[in-house]
């Protein structure tokens, strides 16, 4: 069983900068990856960015160069770093692990970009 808990979403202008994290209760070596996904109002819920085991990232086309996902394996913590936001990044942001054949779920974030 993993836990995951989220934190960091909020209220920022367009053009401001927000950092998600995402604590894992396990050792996030253990974890095949983790991702941040989020869910627009009206929308699909979709992935935003990921990060391998081995520390490598993909990005979905819309965030490259302003999102960055990182991690400190000594916090168990994923973090996505959110700059130059715009009001379409609106959404609930979603952390996800995978582990053997299990996908687990933090609770969401709120992240609102409006002037």
């Amino acid at each position: 069983q993993v836990q995951l808990v989220e934190s960091g979403g909020g209220l920022v202008q367009p053009g401001g900068s927000l950092r998600l994290s995402c604590a894992a209760s396990v050792n996030i070596f253990s974890i095949n990856g983790m991702g941040w996904y989020r869910r627009a109002p009206g929308k699909q819920r979709e992935l935003v960015a990921v990060i391998t085991r081995g520390g490598s990232t993909n990005y979905e086309d819309s965030v490259k160069g302003r999102f960055t996902i990182s991690r400190d394996v000594t916090k168990n913590t994923v973090y996505l770093q959110m700059n130059s936001l715009k009001p379409e990044d609106t959404a609930v942001y979603y952390c996800k692990a995978n582990r053997g054949i299990n996908d687990y779920w933090g609770q969401g974030t709120q992240v609102t970009v409006s002037s």
